[in-house]
């Protein structure tokens, strides 16, 4: 067997690996979606705060890439803004401690079978650079702060830091947007 054709093979299996990988979290999210939003939108009943916490928890999550700001605003007129903001910074911050521990825990040649290395790579290199800036800014706008609390992990970023940012940046964001929507 040749040198090229073995590195070929093996570049060919890990593609394979992400697609499946792929495909796996798309049917994941299509299922909790239509188990939620979709049972409640075809049967007449009104929208549920688990229904929300669950479509929230699972968009956190690095491998369901979800736009839960989109979420949040539509249960808005359902919920008392209250309601809404505690579950979506509870179930939000206990995703991303999940990614933290993730990224702390399991080795990195598996993190990268799921998620692309160079986007793992690119976010360590926002925090070597930016420090808690980096973490703060991810989780105020709606940008991949699931993939930022992974790399976190990774690097054995500091978990007080990482709580602190994390939370400062959620709050903000959530509290701005019941009062925008």
């Amino acid at each position: 067997m040749s040198v090229f054709y073995y590195y070929t093979m093996k570049a060919l299996s890990k593609k394979r690996v992400r697609i499946l990988s792929c495909f796996f979290c798309v049917f994941v999210a299509a299922m909790i979606v239509s188990f939620t939003l979709g049972r409640e939108w075809y049967s007449d009943k009104s929208q549920s705060l688990f229904s929300f916490a669950l479509i929230h928890f699972s968009g956190y999550l690095f491998f369901l890439l979800m736009p839960v700001e989109v979420a949040f605003v539509y249960y808005l007129p359902f919920f008392k803004e209250f309601e809404l903001i505690a579950v979506a910074l509870l179930t939000a911050f206990s995703a991303q401690l999940i990614d933290y521990l993730i990224g702390f825990s399991v080795s990195s040649t598996v993190i990268n079978n799921i998620i692309s290395e160079r986007r793992i790579i690119k976010a360590e290199k926002y925090i070597f650079k930016y420090g808690n800036l980096t973490i703060l800014i991810f989780n105020l706008f709606p940008l991949s702060s699931s993939v930022i609390a992974l790399a976190a992990g990774m690097i054995k970023y500091s978990f007080r830091d990482f709580v602190f940012y994390s939370s400062f940046g959620l709050i903000i964001k959530y509290v701005v947007l019941s009062l925008v929507f």
